[in-house]
C-alpha cells in the first residue's frame, strides 16, 4: 500500500514538473491608448502579473513593439522573491495607441538594458566608508539619520535626483542638475569641488522641518506634524531600474489622532521623468484621520494654487547653511493631490499645504515634481514653471489606458 502511495505521489510530482517545463512561456498582447490631446513621452505602463495568472514562476519578460524590443523590468513589491509587476515606458501620439506583445518566461535572462534611473542607500561605517544596504529597520526611539550617508535613500532619473530623510521628518529633499545624466553614484549627493568644476549639480533646497517637496505629514489643525511616535521605522529600496526605481518608508504603530497606524509611503521615479508618483498604504481602512502635504514655503517665494489639489511655488534661498562656499539657488516646486482626497487648502509657517482625508480607504496617492534654475533644459521663470505644472496635472489626469488581451 505504502509503495502504491509513494508511486502515485512520485507520478504527480513528475507530471507537475513536466507541466511547468512545457509551459515555460506565456505571450499576450497589450493595447496602450492615449486619451490626452497631446503626445506622451515615456508614458509608464504597469502590468500586474496576478491579472495575467501565469502557471509558472516568471523569471524574465520581453516586450515588443513590432520588431523593436522595449526595455522593461520585473519588480517584486512584497519581498517574496517573485515578481508582482512588469513595468515599461512607451511614447504615444496624441489620441493614439500602440499594440505591444509581451512574453513572460520561466527562464532566467542575463539581458541588460541601458539604465534610465539609479538608486542607492548607504550606511557609513567607523572608517568612513559607505556600505550599500537595501533595507534598514530601527526602533522608533532610535536615530541613525547621521549614520545614513545622504541621510536615506537617494534616487535619480536623467533629469533630477531626490533623497528621503531617515528620521521622523521623512522629508523629501532635491538635487538639481545642470545637464541631463546620472551623478548620484559618483557625487553621492555631496559633489566635491572637482566635481562641481566639471559641471555637477548639487543640493538645491533648504528643507528644515518642512515637507520639502511632497513629504506626507500629520496635521494638528494648525500645522504639519512629523511621523512620530512609532514603534519601528523602515526605509528600503525595492527596485533599482533600469526603467523605474522604487523606495519605501514604512512605520509600524504610529500613534496618531486616536489610531495606531501601520503605514507605507512608496516613491516611484521613472526614466525620463522629473516627477515622482507617491503611494500611501495603510494596513487597515482609515477612519477620520487627516494628513497633509504640499511644498515648502521658500523665503520670499511666489506661490500658485488651482485650489483643486495642485500647489506650487517658485523661490530663491540658500540651499545649505554654508553661505560662503555656496550660492543661493532658485527652484520651482509642485505637489498634486487628486481632488477626491483633498479636504482643505491650508498654510502653516513652513509650508503651502492641502489636508488629505480618505475615510474608509486604505490607500491614497499624490505626485511631486521640481525644477532648478541650474538646468540647461528646465524652466527659467515662475510663469513658465506654473504653466508647466498646470499641464503636468492635466497629463496626470489623462493616464494611458492599458488593455491586456490574453
Amino acid at each position: 500500500m505504502k509503495k502504491k502511495i509513494f508511486t502515485a505521489l512520485l507520478l504527480l510530482c513528475t507530471l507537475s514538473v513536466a507541466a511547468e517545463a512545457q509551459e515555460t512561456e506565456k505571450s499576450f498582447t497589450v493595447e496602450v491608448s492615449n486619451t490626452w490631446n497631446k503626445a506622451k513621452a515615456d508614458e509608464p505602463v504597469v502590468i500586474k502579473l496576478s491579472e495575467i495568472n501565469p502557471q509558472f514562476r516568471v523569471r524574465s519578460a520581453v516586450v515588443m513593439n513590432d520588431n523593436e524590443e522595449i526595455p522593461s523590468q520585473l519588480d517584486d513589491l512584497n519581498g517574496d522573491r517573485r515578481p508582482d509587476e512588469l513595468a515599461f515606458l512607451v511614447d504615444l501620439p496624441a489620441k493614439g495607441k500602440k499594440t505591444l506583445t509581451v512574453t513572460l518566461s520561466s527562464a532566467q535572462s542575463d539581458k541588460t538594458y541601458p539604465a534610465r534611473v539609479y538608486a542607492e542607500m548607504l550606511v557609513s561605517d567607523k572608517r568612513g566608508k559607505h556600505v550599500p544596504v537595501q533595507s534598514v529597520t530601527i526602533p522608533g526611539t532610535s536615530n541613525i539619520y547621521n549614520q545614513m550617508h545622504h541621510h536615506g535613500p537617494a534616487f535619480e532619473s536623467e533629469l533630477v535626483a531626490y533623497r528621503l530623510y531617515f528620521d521622523h521628518k521623512q522629508t523629501v529633499d532635491i538635487y538639481g542638475k545642470f545637464n541631463k545624466g546620472f551623478e548620484i553614484k559618483e557625487s553621492q549627493f555631496y559633489p566635491t569641488d572637482e566635481q562641481l568644476a566639471r559641471g555637477f549639480g548639487d543640493d538645491v533646497l533648504m528643507v528644515g522641518g518642512s515637507c520639502g517637496v511632497g513629504a506626507l505629514k500629520g496635521w494638528d489643525g494648525k500645522k504639519a506634524t512629523h511621523i512620530t511616535p512609532v514603534a519601528t521605522l523602515t526605509e528600503r529600496i525595492i527596485a533599482y531600474g533600469p526603467v523605474r526605481t522604487i523606495s519605501e518608508i514604512e512605520v509600524a504603530d504610529w500613534q496618531y489622532q486616536g489610531s495606531e497606524l501601520n503605514m507605507t509611503n512608496r516613491y516611484t521615479l521613472y526614466g525620463g521623468h522629473r516627477d515622482v508618483f507617491v503611494e500611501t498604504f495603510f494596513e487597515e481602512p482609515l477612519k477620520d484621520e487627516v494628513f497633509c502635504t504640499g511644498v515648502v514655503d521658500i523665503k520670499g517665494s511666489i506661490s500658485y494654487s488651482d485650489h483643486k489639489g495642485l500647489i506650487g511655488c517658485w523661490g530663491t534661498d540658500w540651499p545649505v547653511n554654508d553661505t560662503v562656499k555656496y550660492a543661493k539657488e532658485t527652484v520651482g516646486l509642485a505637489t498634486y493631490i487628486p481632488q477626491k482626497y483633498v479636504k482643505d487648502e491650508v498654510k502653516d509657517k513652513a509650508n503651502y499645504l492641502y489636508t488629505i482625508s480618505a475615510k474608509g480607504n486604505s490607500y491614497f496617492t499624490h505626485n511631486i515634481t521640481f525644477t532648478s534654475m541650474k538646468e540647461t533644459f528646465g524652466y527659467k521663470t515662475p510663469e513658465a514653471w506654473f504653466a508647466y505644472i498646470r499641464e503636468w496635472k492635466d497629463e496626470l489626469e489623462h493616464p494611458a489606458v492599458v488593455k491586456v488581451k490574453k
